[in-house]
């Protein structure tokens, strides 16, 4: 199946991972900022990757004509698809790719994932991708192995969380696009919660479906320093 072999590679894209960009001279103490500065980089450098992986994805040749292609503020970001004679695309499955800083002083992948169930295909994926620094405090991004979800059941999960297990007394409501579909393009794909003033809906590492991954990125070592560890010395010196 198409997206089980695309889930093997995206589990070996560490080894396949490439990047030219080089960062030197940042203060230890700037580098929670990493992720504003280079994670739209580090995403286009993934799809790169996976396009360089065909051997991984499609061993047979089955899918010659597809390429995943990225696309900028649309759901999903990333598209795995072939152009036909018409000038239409044919989309085989999608891709919302997240790249997370593993020295983020919030210890968990901050992003927000607000797209209604709706507009997610049975086969496309969430994909998070944790990244640092070649030599911690320097050097070119190296990529950890990503955690893979179900893009659909992610946000059937992030709405029942809201609605049912978050504790609030305020209206844990969701407002959904009526008529959303999968690959839409730019059209209004967004849960819309009717309360939400610290905008923290779609936070998905505090609905808790991700916790034992993000230990296991905290618990790895860096220079045979444990990521955690890191973050707690650079919040140590912030302010210094």
């Amino acid at each position: 199946m198409l997206r089980d072999r695309v889930q093997d590679a995206l589990l070996a894209l560490p080894g396949y991972f490439d990047s030219t960009t080089n960062i030197e001279g940042l203060a230890a103490t700037d580098l929670f900022s990493l992720n504003t500065v280079l994670g739209a980089t580090i995403e286009v450098q993934v799809v790169q990757t996976l396009n360089r992986m065909r051997d991984v994805w499609d061993p047979n040749d089955e899918w010659t004509l597809h390429r995943f292609d990225r696309q900028a503020q649309t759901f999903p970001d990333v598209l795995f698809r072939c152009r036909k004679s018409t000038g239409e695309y044919d989309t085989a499955l999608g891709v919302e790719l997240k790249g997370w800083y593993m020295l983020a002083k919030e210890r968990e992948p901050s992003f927000r994932y607000r797209v209604t169930p709706g507009a997610c295909a049975d086969w496309d994926l969430l994909v998070v991708v944790p990244w640092h620094l070649s030599n911690v405090l320097s050097g070119v991004p190296r990529v950890s192995a990503p955690a893979c979800w179900s893009a659909k059941h992610i946000a059937e999960h992030r709405n029942h969380w809201w609605s049912h297990i978050r504790e609030t007394e305020l209206d844990a409501s969701i407002e959904s696009p009526a008529e959303a579909a999968p690959y839409m393009g730019r059209d209004n794909t967004s849960d819309k919660p009717a309360k939400d003033g610290g905008g923290n809906f779609g936070r998905i590492a505090r609905t808790g479906i991700m916790d034992d991954w993000v230990r296991e990125i905290l618990d790895e070592p860096l220079a045979g320093v444990p990521v955690d560890s890191w973050i707690n010395f650079l919040k140590q010196h912030e302010s210094q």
